[in-house]
């Protein structure tokens, strides 16, 4: 089981008379800038100009500043950029002013653990990722709760960086519901495998292949939008708040039979042998090869995916019955 640490067990705070750049004010950046800005942490923060993201940085009161001029004054540099231009920006504008005793952080661990950010010897490597959204980390944090936290040691260099990264995720309110310990490698790969196989590639699929079959069969495709996309939030936000047994509890009996019976059928057990071979890419470094060279050749099977995948005719009925629905904007 996790070693799980809350606010009592942070009682020294490494950010002390330390200053804190945040580099990218997307809805991470912006969240956690706040949180340590409100927990009396120094902080300064990066983002580029003319972007709504750099308006929302001034407007919430800071004054942005190039990478490289963030990265050479902040003692601790919390990497907040998407995954994909992280590399290029670390090579270009945070390791040349990196200094012996810094610390480096992340909130996901892909390119430390698949080696496209190489830290010098010198410097404390920390992630501290919250699990949950942005927006959600601020709200916790104004309504004095938080967010539960991930924390992870990639490298050592002042034997403080544990302490470091918990006084970090403390600052963002993390340890009010809980921090747990990992590795960068189980962060990075349990993540990747999550998207891949549930929670975007899986359900994604699911729907698509439920409302496909409903369709060819003769049922109006409305209806089968319904049932295979939109009440899908019903038993997700269930699942979610009681878990899968809470939510068998609260649907129908019906449902539930037709839920025990039926679902093995849908997934059956050999469906794992897939989801290993995903894991399997995952774990030896295969699928981070693919994505960075597609993304190094201008991502042609991305975009064209992506467009395939526009055109089903559930994007189409499902635009027309949202407009139905106002609540959901």
């Amino acid at each position: 089981m996790a070693k799980v640490y809350y606010d009592k067990d942070v009682k020294k705070n490494e950010l002390k008379n330390k200053t804190v750049a945040v580099i990218g004010y997307g809805a991470q950046g912006r969240a956690q800038a706040l949180n340590l800005r409100d927990s009396k942490v120094k902080v300064i923060v990066s983002e580029l100009p003319g972007t709504p993201n750099y308006r929302q940085a001034e407007k919430d009161g800071f004054i942005p500043l190039p990478a490289a001029e963030a990265a050479k004054k902040g003692d601790v540099v919390h990497m907040l950029t998407p995954d994909t231009v992280q590399a290029k920006v670390y090579q270009a504008d945070i390791a040349p002013h990196l200094k012996k005793g810094n610390a480096l952080g992340f909130s996901h661990g892909f390119n430390i653990h698949f080696h496209q950010i190489l830290p010098p010897p010198g410097v404390d490597v920390y992630m501290v990722a919250p699990k949950g959204p942005g927006t959600l980390v601020r709200d916790m944090y104004e309504q004095g709760q938080g967010v539960p936290c991930l924390v992870a040691v990639a490298q050592d260099a002042t034997k403080k960086a544990k302490t470091l990264a918990l006084s970090y995720a403390k600052a963002i309110g993390g340890t009010r519901a809980g921090v747990l310990e990992t590795t960068f490698a189980e962060e990075t790969e349990t993540d990747l495998f999550g998207e891949q196989v549930v929670l975007c590639g899986g359900v994604t699929k699911l729907i698509q292949r439920g409302f496909e079959t409903l369709v060819e069969a003769g049922y109006q495709p409305e209806v089968a939008y319904f049932e295979c996309l939109h009440e899908l939030k019903l038993i997700t936000d269930l699942v979610y708040s009681k878990g899968i047994s809470g939510m068998r509890h609260v649907v129908s009996d019906t449902a539930e039979y037709g839920d025990l019976t039926r679902g093995g059928r849908v997934i059956p057990a050999s469906a794992k042998t897939e989801m290993v071979k995903i894991l399997g890419e995952i774990q030896s470094g295969a699928f981070a090869r693919e994505w960075i060279l597609e993304n190094q050749a201008n991502r042609p099977m991305f975009r064209a995916l992506r467009n395939q995948e526009s055109e089903h005719l559930i994007e189409k009925v499902g635009k027309k019955l949202r407009k139905m629905m106002p609540w959901i904007k």
